[in-house]
Formats: C-alpha cells, structure tokens, sequence
C-alpha cells in the first residue's frame, strides 16, 4: 500500500469554519500543522516536508482554494506522486480539464493522477450555479469526453465525440499540445452509491472512496458494484484502482488522542448529517443519528454535533490508535483492496506525528 498525505486546506471549509473549527482547537497538538489551513504560498515546502516524512503522494479537495494550482507548485519542489481528491467536475468544461491534467501530468513527470468528483445538488446549483441532473449519465459521459480529447492529442486523428451530455469536434493545430511523453493521466471518479460505483469501474481507472465510510459499507455495497463494472469492462481489479480516503485519529498519549477524536468526530458528524450519506447511516443502524445531527446542522450547533460522535461510531468510520499502529489498522481494513490510501487527519497533526503514521505504513507487517 502507499499513503498520501493531505497538502492543503481540507473538507472542513465546506463546513461553518467558526465553531466546528473551535472544537477541535480546544485543545491543540503541541506544534504546528503543516497541513492546517496552510498558506498556498507555502505549499512548494510543505510537499517537501511531506516527502521528507516518508509520505508517497499528497492530494488536494475543492474547498478554499483552486485544486489545481497547488498541485503545480507541489510538482516543482518534489517527488511526491500528485493527485485530486476530487476535482468537481460538472462546473468544468472537460476540454479546460482535459488541459490542466495533461499540463500537471508533463509538470510531474508522470506523476499525476486525476480524481472527479460530482459533489451534491446544492453545491452544483448554488455553489457553482451550473444544472444538476442524472449525474452517473453526465459523469460517464465526462470520463469518455477526457478519454477522446486525450486520444486526438496522443494518437492523432479527428476529434469527435458525441455524447448525450457533452460533443466535443472541434480541434486545430494551435490548441492540440501532441503527445504527452508521460502518457495520459488515469481518471478516478469519486463515488459512494451503486450507480456511479458501478459506472466508474466501467470506465474510469479508479475510484476514490468516501471517508464517511465503513468497512461493512464498502464490501458490502461497493465492491459487489465494482466487480460487476469491471465484468463489463472486460477488466480484473488488479487493472483498476481502489483508493481510500481513511479518517485518522491518531495519538502518542491521552491529550493527543483526545484532540484527534475531537478532530473526526466533528468531521463525521458535518458529513453524516446530510442526507446523501443515508445508505451509509442505515446500513450501520444509524439512521437516528443522520435525523438528529440535520437538525443540529441546520441550527448551525456544530459542537453539539461532535458531541453525538461517541467511541462506537469513531471506530466504525476511523482507525484509531498510536501511529505506529495505523498502518496495521488501515491495512487490516482495506490492505486486500486498496493501491493507495489517502490519509485524512482532520485535527493540528504535528509533523513528529505524521512522519510517525507515515513510517508505520511502510512497516505494515
């Protein structure tokens, strides 16, 4: 397995930054976070710092600042393997996409890989005032669009494609960057219930899992998913990537780990009371939890919410323990599935501590 580790602003700005922020900072890390709230200024030498810690990739979500940009800077100052986690993708044209990852792909040396997502309704028409609509449809017709510009640039050749969301036929000499010498990019899609996953492992190159998930959830409702998309596609899993997004809650003594649990706990409650994430809570006989924690949110009583997330339910979405314990842990949960695993510590990870969980995960026995 390889680990990668968070190199900007996270989920949590999605979220009320006020007070569900002040509860996990009740009771700060000794040291600093790189990875909290970070300058963008400062990212070429936190993806140095990250690296140095013994971290094999670092990712960026759409939240505060571009997903993208980041990325650019992080591929000048080191090695780390590059990805998003997830970039939004019906806001985009696929051709400006299409772009941005083949430029970071050459920019990288090979070492990118693009990860979409399709976020929610709200966030698609009020966040980016774009349509929302039959989503699993746009977003497969998204991949194929990126696969067929990506096709023209390579191979040559016209570009035509004719989909029942996107038609892309237009292609001259001056916008046509030619062949990338790193190849094209793999795509992951993003996805939690049985369309999309199904969908993506019938023609994307990955998925990117939720980290509202559970073990139960995954291999009870997505992995069947994904075994019949890649029946389809004619393709083993060892030919598609399964990435997980696995929340953290790690400490060395009792203080620190009563901030982490702070930390992923106000983090699943924001997630787990919207209800996109119902399937989840219900196959976890949580459904009681989801109706409280909305009601709570629409308050904005942030605090309150964390205060729902008890031992039982961290452990059901979390590995928790000492860092030198998590790769074991992670590797137990998902070691026969994962390529890769995203690492998601929600709290004011000091660098000591992150070198620690990196190194447990190149120690997995």
């Amino acid at each position: 397995m390889k680990v990668s580790a968070r190199l900007e602003v996270g989920l949590f700005d999605v979220a009320q930054r006020g007070e569900i922020l002040e509860t996990i900072h009740d009771h700060p890390l000794p040291g600093s976070s790189p990875l909290h709230n970070p300058s963008v200024a400062n990212v070429g030498s936190i993806a140095a710092q990250l690296e140095a810690a013994g971290f094999d990739g670092a990712y960026t979500v759409e939240t505060a600042h571009d997903v993208f940009f980041p990325l650019v800077m992080a591929s000048q100052t080191s090695n780390l393997e590059l990805s998003t986690s997830a970039a939004i993708a019906f806001p985009r044209s696929p051709m400006h996409v299409a772009h941005q990852a083949y430029d970071l792909m050459t920019l990288s040396k090979g070492k990118f890989s693009l990860g979409l997502g399709s976020q929610v309704k709200q966030v698609n028409e009020r966040y980016y005032s774009v349509p929302w609509g039959q989503p699993v449809g746009r977003m497969r017709d998204y991949v194929l669009a990126l696969k067929a510009i990506w096709r023209c640039w390579q191979e040559g050749g016209p570009l035509r494609h004719e989909g029942p969301f996107f038609q892309i036929s237009f292609m001259n000499p001056l916008f046509n960057p030619g062949p990338n010498p790193y190849g094209v990019p793999p795509v992951l899609v993003g996805a939690l219930g049985p369309k999309m996953t199904q969908m993506a492992a019938e023609v994307a190159d990955g998925i990117l899992i939720h980290p509202l998930s559970t073990e139960r959830f995954v291999r009870e409702k997505m992995v069947p998913a994904i075994d019949r998309g890649l029946e389809i596609s004619g393709r083993t899993r060892d030919e598609f990537e399964f990435v997980p997004m696995i929340l953290i809650a790690a400490g060395r003594n009792e203080a620190e780990q009563a901030v982490a649990d702070a930390g992923v706990a106000a983090i699943i409650a924001f997630y787990a009371s919207t209800p996109a994430y119902q399937p989840i809570m219900e196959l976890e006989g949580l459904e009681w939890l989801q109706a409280e924690l909305n009601i709570l949110a629409k308050q904005g009583r942030w605090k309150d919410m964390a205060g729902l997330i008890d031992v039982d339910i961290l452990n059901r979405f979390a590995v928790r323990g000492k860092p030198s314990e998590i790769g074991n842990m992670v590797d137990h949960r998902f070691g026969d599935l994962a390529h890769r695993v995203n690492s998601y510590l929600p709290y004011a990870a000091s660098m000591d501590l992150l070198e620690e969980i990196a190194t447990s995960f190149h120690g997995v026995s």
